[in-house]
């Protein structure tokens, strides 16, 4: 434990480690919930700022969750250096993809769940090779699939109630 970086290499974790990371995960859904279920009791007037901060909210889990490889990609080493550059590369399309989700909003819904989506297609190949905990990429899908939801409740909100 006298590395800074004291949670690497993954797989000795320990159970206090999933339950902090499972927590924190599990909290980071909190916005997206509750922004989706905002959007159908708000007054009209406000239900723009309420779809917007969902959009932007969005933006920056998408692109952490491309960050997370750059992390993973530069502190293992030992790895192909094919496979690190193909971390390093994946790294930032979660990021372009959440730019481009501010062109529009009815647009930016779409990519960003079809990011989502992609994203956990692309930790469930990549995970493997980091020698992430299985309970890990379960979290993952858990988590995808809530803010996939969240952001397609909020859409429909949008188009319902705007």
């Amino acid at each position: 434990m006298n590395a800074p970086f004291y949670f690497l290499p993954f797989y000795n974790m320990n159970v206090d480690d999933q339950q902090l990371a499972t927590r924190l995960g599990l909290g980071s859904l909190v916005p997206f919930v509750f922004l989706s279920l905002a959007c159908w009791v708000v007054h009209p007037g406000w239900l723009g700022y309420f779809i917007k901060a969902q959009l932007f909210y969005g933006i920056a889990i998408l692109s952490f969750l491309g960050g997370l490889h750059w992390g993973v990609a530069l502190l293992l080493k030992e790895r192909p250096a094919g496979e690190i550059r193909r971390a390093l590369v994946w790294g930032v399309i979660p990021s372009i993809l959440a730019w481009c989700s501010m062109i529009d909003v009815g647009f930016g819904f779409l990519v960003q769940i079809v990011g989502f989506v992609i994203a956990y297609q692309v930790d469930k190949r990549f995970y493997v090779h980091y020698a992430l905990p299985d309970w890990f990429l379960t979290l993952r899908l858990q988590l995808t699939r809530t803010i996939v939801a969240a952001l397609g409740i909020t859409f429909l909100a949008a188009n319902l109630r705007g």
